[in-house]
């Protein structure tokens, strides 16, 4: 009776938990069991496993096998634990030389020191070829942060996605046999080499937008502080437009929120699209709350998770079911979504900045200086309430934009993307060096700490809230659009004009 232990990985949201997959081979009637709340999936690798041995040049084992996928407690899906149940029965079964078999009858030895620090997941042809697997940057990235020193063994494929993460060694793969003998120490696997470091390719310019200058100085600041924003507007106005632009006027993400945005892209089953800018999902009104937020049988990210260090566009806001609007409410403040089952629980990040647009009124005319409204008060009154007043006081900018004017069309081009950049990155530099983060997240007593103002804005704000029946949620909000506003021309206190200025971008005409 002999016994092989070895290390993988399962998913669950964005981590990859830690498996022992431990392989017991003993007397008996042959037999192949894989238990510890592996699904389908995983119970089909029995046969998968069974060619590839065979295929591989080895002799699979008579007996009865028993796969323990520890802990029992975590669900296991798919075939990526092909690879080091594989293996685990070459090493019980004596035909590797690695000494993970057990000493005596019954007594296992404690691993090979060459198989202690080694993760594998890979599934399994039945040539006994790897096929890659799924998120592999997920179980890259949890390798790295839950076990330091640790090697991970991959698919070709996979193990250059992998390999992106620093301070983790990447062995690349292309059969079982390779694995093999890399156990056996007859054959060395090679350190995956990464893939090229995908670039940005430009995007839409902000000097593109003519004339809105209202909407284009919100934009700024939206971008400077990280802040969500709602533009209410008749059709033709340049809202979309401007939402389109907002990605080019925030910095370029770093190598680690790079790396978690490709990560949840991968989760969702989309291509592999790697670079430095901030992501920008706009989502049809007609999406569902699980397509927003995240859901199914098996947990996937949704639009918030794949908009996370980016921005998330809804345009036609009240065309939204009010059910999935409701649903960004909790993100929004909690920066992460939870998907909770029967079983498990799923965790996504969804820190991400949301920017809406939406007409006045059902026909879009409603107080066009031309064109007449047709709609009834009623219909305005149902068209304007879909968005409840909750989910209006966790937007920190709304603002209202005039229709098209044709003299601002035909006048020279707005400043350029590059130039705003500039200012914002400085800013959020400013921001950084004090507080460590941006002042959208800044917390209530953080905002007592870091929002000293003069007496004079002081008493507009508590006036302003007062006349504009401001919540508790929407005096914090404009507190912290002020303190942008002043971070944007240097300032360290907030004078009036920062808080006039941010108090203005509350509930226009709504």
């Amino acid at each position: 009776m002999t016994l092989a232990v070895l290390a993988s990985r399962a998913l669950s949201g964005m981590h990859a938990h830690a498996v022992r997959v431990e392989t017991h081979l003993g007397p008996g009637l042959p037999s192949f069991n894989v238990v510890g709340l592996a699904d389908t999936e995983v119970r089909e690798s029995r046969e998968r496993v069974r060619a590839a041995i065979l295929n591989s040049g080895f002799d699979f084992p008579p007996g009865r096998i028993t796969v323990n996928l520890s802990p029992a407690d975590i669900p296991k899906e798919s075939g990526r634990f092909d690879l080091p149940i594989a293996l685990g029965l070459l090493l019980a079964s004596g035909q590797l030389s690695a000494p993970v078999a057990g000493q005596g009858e019954g007594q296992p030895r404690g691993p090979d020191p060459s198989l202690v620090d080694l993760v594998f997941a890979g599934e399994l042809s039945l040539t006994g070829a790897l096929v890659p697997v799924a998120a592999p940057l997920v179980i890259a990235l949890s390798v790295a942060r839950d076990a330091p020193g640790a090697t991970l063994i991959l698919p070709a494929g996979s193990a250059e996605e992998a390999a992106w993460v620093p301070d983790l060694r990447v062995l690349s793969a292309r059969s079982l046999a390779d694995v093999a003998a890399h156990a056996a120490g007859s054959h060395h696997l090679a350190d995956a080499v990464p893939k090229a470091w995908p670039q940005a390719p430009p995007g839409p310019c902000l000097s593109d937008v003519r004339g809105q200058a209202g909407a284009r100085r919100a934009l700024e600041v939206a971008a400077a502080g990280g802040h969500s924003l709602l533009m209410v507007g008749p059709p033709g106005a340049g809202k979309s437009m401007l939402a389109s632009r907002l990605p080019g006027l925030l910095p370029p993400l770093d190598r680690s929120q790079a790396l978690e945005a490709a990560a949840v892209s991968a989760l969702a089953g989309l291509p592999q699209t790697l670079m430095g800018q901030p992501p920008f999902r706009a989502p049809h009104h007609s999406a569902s709350v699980a397509a927003l937020v995240g859901g199914g049988s098996r947990p996937r990210p949704g639009e918030i998770s794949l908009a996370h260090n980016g921005v998330l566009f809804l345009d036609e806001l009240p065309e939204y079911s009010r059910r999935t609007l409701e649903a960004l409410r909790e993100p929004l403040e909690a920066g992460r979504v939870v998907i909770a089952r029967a079983l498990h629980a799923a965790q996504f990040p969804a820190r991400f900045q949301l920017i809406a647009a939406m007409n006045p009124c059902p026909c879009g005319w409603r107080g066009h200086p031309v064109r007449a409204c047709v709609c009834k008060p009623d219909q305005i009154a149902r068209y304007v309430g879909k968005i409840s007043g909750p989910l209006l006081d966790r937007i920190d900018l709304h603002v209202a934009l005039p229709p098209s004017d044709p003299e601002s069309m035909a006048g020279p081009p707005g400043e350029a993307s590059g130039h705003v950049l500039e200012r914002v990155t400085r800013c959020r530099q400013r921001q950084h060096d004090r507080q460590g983060k941006l002042n959208a997240a800044l917390s209530g007593a953080e905002l007592d700490q870091h929002c000293v103002m003069q007496a004079d804005a002081q008493a507009l704000l508590f006036q302003a809230m007062r006349r504009l029946s401001g919540s508790g949620r929407a005096l914090h909000r404009a507190l912290r659009v002020a303190r942008t506003i002043a971070d944007l021309e240097g300032a360290d206190a907030l004078a009036a004009s920062h808080v006039a200025q941010a108090v203005q971008y509350r509930r226009p005409g709504l």
